[in-house]
C-alpha cells in the first residue's frame, strides 16, 4: 500500500465534520461549545460522551475512551489507521495523492499500537486504581482536574511488576516493549518497567499518534522528569509537547508560544490559549526549530524568568533565528512561571505579559544595561560578546542590519567592525594541554598497536555528570557503562554510579586509580580554562554519539571492506554487503535524529577499542 503524505493526513483531520461523522451512530446534542450523548463503547444510557470540536477530539467521562476522528473509525469498525484516513478523506472530498512507499505493513505500527494500549492502561489506572491515589492528590494541587487529566491522556505508572503483567495479559510480547522504550532490560538481563511511580504525559507525533511519554515522578528520587528513550517512533529531538494539537492554532495565530514544562502548556490550554508547545525537557534543537517554522513564522519565548530560564530561552531564540522565524521574548514577574501565573490570574494575567513581549536582542540588551555591562570598555567589549552570537544566528537579512545598526548605536563600535566579527566564526576552545590530558593517553601512545584515542562523546558526558548529581541520577538510568570505552573514564563513571551523593564534590578520588584519578584531574581543569559546556545540549549530543557509535563503526567497516574488495567480491557477495550497509543505515536514520548524524563524529569517538 502506497504511504499518505503527512501534510495530507493533517488536511484530512483538519477538515473532518467530527460532530457528523459520530452523530450517525450517536444521538448528539448541543452543550455549550461541545455536543454530549450517551457513549457507544460501553453502552451507557446518560450523557457521559462529549465531542468536543475545537479541539478535534471525542472522550467519554465514565469509560475514558478518547480519540480523534481516525480513532472513531479504527474503533468502531475495526479498520486500521491508513484505511481510516482514505475513507475519512473519502467523505471530506479530498483526493489523497499517493506516492510510492513500502509493500505490506508499516513496520512501526506495533510500536505504536504498544504505546497506545500503554497510554490508554496508564490512563484508567490513574483514574481507578488505588496504588495511583498519590497522583490523584497531587494533581488538584496543581488545580488540575482528573477530568481534565483524562482528556489530556495523562496517566500514572505505579511501581512493581503491575505494567508488565497487564502487557503481557493484553498479549504484549517484551521484544515489543522494549523496542517502544516501554521498558528497560536490567545488566543481569530481567526487564523491568521503564517507567515507575510516575504521572506520564502522552508525548504524540504530528498523526495524532502517541509516540512516547515524559513522566514526573512523584515521590523521592531522581531524575525528577524521565522521558521515553529514543527508538524508532520517538525522538525527543524532533518532537514537541501538543504540537498536534496546537498547530491549527498556531497556523491562525501565525504565532507560536513556547513554555519549559507540561503543566505549563496544560495550564495555558486551560485559559483557553492553544498556540502552545514546549520542548521535551531539553534545549530547543535544530529539528525542533524545523517544525516550528512549518506553522508559523513568530515565536514568544515564555520561559522562567530565573538564570536557567534566561539561559534556556537566548539559547531557543538563537536557534529559532537561524531558521529564519521572529523571536520575541515575554517577561515573567519573578518568582513566576506560566503556570503559577494563569492558576491565580487566569488568561487576564498573562495577556499584558504577551503583549509587551519584547525582540530577542532588545531583551538581551535590557539585562546588560541593567547590570552596567555598557559601562567601560572592558564591560562593552564583554557585553559584544554576548549579543554577537544572536546576530550571527539571525538568517534574515532584514533583521541582521536592523540588529547591527541597534548594537552599533548602543556601543559606538562601526557597522562595518559588527558585521565583519558576525561574519567571523567564533573562536573555538583550545585543545586540552599537554601534561593531564597527555598523561591520560601516555599508555596507548607507547605501543602502536594500542593507540587509541580519547572518546570527545565520553569526555562531554563525563564533564556533565561529574559536577551535577541531577544529570549523574538521570545517567545511572539512561547510560551503561559499556558505552565508555576509555577504561579510566569507565572507573569514575562507574565509581560515581556507586556513591552519586559525592558527584561534583571530588570526595570519591580516594576510590580510584591513579590513572583514574588523573582522568577526573584532568576533567575538572577542563571547565575554568574553556567554559562551562550546556549541560542539556552535552548530554543530548554525547549520548546520541556513544549510542549510535557501534552502528557507525559496522557501516564504516562494511564501507572499507566495499572498498578495498570490491574486485575480489562474487557479484551475489558484493550485493549483500551493499544490502546490509543499506540496511544498517536505514536503521541508523530511524533510531537516531538528523541532529545527531550531522554533527560529525570524530575519530577518537570511533576508533577501536
Amino acid at each position: 500500500m502506497s504511504m499518505i503524505p503527512d501534510e495530507i493526513v493533517e488536511q484530512v483531520r483538519d477538515s473532518a465534520d467530527l460532530v457528523g461523522m459520530i452523530g450517525e451512530a450517536v444521538e448528539l446534542k448541543r452543550t455549550g461549545a461541545d455536543y454530549r450523548g450517551p457513549c457507544p463503547f460501553h453502552g451507557g444510557t446518560h450523557r457521559n460522551f462529549a465531542v468536543i470540536p475545537k479541539k478535534g477530539r471525542y472522550y467519554c467521562f465514565v469509560c475514558h475512551e478518547s480519540g480523534d476522528v481516525f480513532s472513531w473509525l479504527m474503533k468502531r469498525f475495526g479498520m486500521d489507521y491508513p484505511t481510516a484516513v482514505r475513507e475519512v478523506a473519502r467523505r471530506t472530498g479530498i483526493v489523497i495523492p499517493e506516492r510510492p512507499g513500502r509493500s505490506g505493513p508499516d513496520p512501526l505500527e506495533p510500536l505504536f499500537g504498544a504505546v497506545a494500549v500503554a497510554q490508554d492502561w496508564y490512563t484508567r489506572r490513574l483514574l481507578e486504581a488505588s496504588d495511583a491515589k498519590v497522583a490523584r492528590e497531587y494533581l488538584p494541587g496543581r488545580e488540575i482536574s482528573l477530568e481534565t487529566a483524562a482528556l489530556h491522556g495523562l496517566g500514572f505508572a505505579p511501581a512493581g511488576k503491575a505494567f508488565l503483567t497487564a502487557m503481557a495479559e493484553l498479549g504484549l510480547e517484551e521484544p515489543v516493549l522494549l523496542e517502544a522504550g516501554l521498558a528497560a532490560r536490567r545488566d543481569d538481563g530481567s526487564v523491568v518497567a521503564r517507567f515507575k511511580g510516575r504521572l506520564l504525559f502522552p508525548i504524540h507525533d504530528l498523526r495524532g499518534r502517541v509516540a512516547g511519554f515524559g513522566g514526573r515522578l512523584l515521590g523521592p528520587g531522581e531524575p525528577k522528569y524521565l522521558n521515553s528513550p529514543e527508538n524508532a517512533i520517538f525522538h525527543k529531538g524532533k518532537q514537541l509537547y501538543n504540537l498536534h494539537q496546537a498547530k491549527g492554532a498556531i497556523r491562525k495565530e501565525e504565532t507560536v508560544i513556547l513554555v519549559e514544562g507540561y503543566f505549563d502548556v496544560l495550564r495555558l490550554l486551560l485559559a483557553g490559549i492553544e498556540h502552545v508547545v514546549a520542548p521535551l525537557g531539553t534545549a530547543l534543537t535544530p529539528d525542533q526549530a524545523v517544525l516550528l517554522k512549518r506553522f508559523a513564522p513568530a515565536a514568544i519565548l515564555l520561559y522562567d524568568s530565573d538564570q536557567a530560564g534566561l539561559r534556556a530561552t537566548f539559547r531557543a531564540g538563537d536557534e529559532l533565528l537561524r531558521h529564519g522565524m521572529r523571536v520575541r521574548v515575554a517577561t515573567l514577574p519573578p518568582g513566576e512561571d506560566p503556570d503559577t501565573l494563569v492558576r491565580v490570574g487566569g488568561a487576564a494575567a498573562l495577556e499584558p505579559i504577551l503583549t509587551d513581549a519584547v525582540d530577542l536582542l532588545e531583551r538581551k540588551i535590557q539585562l546588560l544595561e541593567r547590570k552596567g555591562w555598557f559601562e567601560g570598555v572592558d564591560h562593552q567589549r564583554d557585553a559584544l560578546d554576548r549579543l554577537l552570537p544572536t546576530i550571527r544566528a539571525t538568517s534574515d537579512p532584514i533583521s541582521r542590519d536592523l540588529y547591527v545598526k541597534m548594537v552599533s548605536e548602543r556601543t559606538g563600535v562601526s557597522r562595518e567592525v559588527l558585521l565583519q566579527q558576525a561574519a567571523a566564526k567564533p573562536a573555538q576552545a583550545p585543545a586540552p594541554p599537554a601534561g593531564s590530558g597527555a598523561r591520560l593517553r601516555a599508555e596507548t601512545t607507547r605501543r602502536p598497536e594500542a593507540r587509541r584515542r580519547v572518546s570527545s562523546a565520553e569526555r562531554d558526558l563525563l564533564r556533565v555528570l561529574i559536577k551535577d548529581r541531577d544529570w549523574l541520577m538521570r545517567a545511572v538510568a539512561e547510560v551503561p557503562a559499556e558505552w565508555f570505552e576509555t577504561p579510566e573514564f569507565r572507573e569514575v563513571y562507574e565509581t560515581l554510579k556507586r556513591s552519586p551523593e559525592n558527584a561534583g564534590s571530588g570526595l570519591f578520588l580516594e576510590q580510584l586509580s591513579p590513572p583514574a584519578r588523573q582522568a577526573w584531574a584532568w576533567l575538572d581543569s577542563i571547565e575554568p580554562k574553556y567554559g562551562t559546556p550546556d549541560p542539556d545540549r552535552t548530554y543530548v549530543d554525547a549520548c546520541r554519539t556513544l549510542e549510535a557509535r557501534p552502528l557507525v563503526r559496522q557501516i564504516n567497516a562494511l564501507t572499507r571492506k566495499l572498498k578495498e574488495e570490491a574486485a575480489g567480491l562474487a557479484a551475489p557477495d558484493f550485493d549483500a554487503l551493499i544490502q546490509e550497509r543499506s540496511r544498517l543505515k536505514q536503521e541508523l536514520t530511524s533510531r537516531f535524529p538528523e541532529e545527531m548524524l550531522k554533527r560529525p563524529i570524530r575519530r577518537g569517538d570511533l576508533d577501536a577499542r
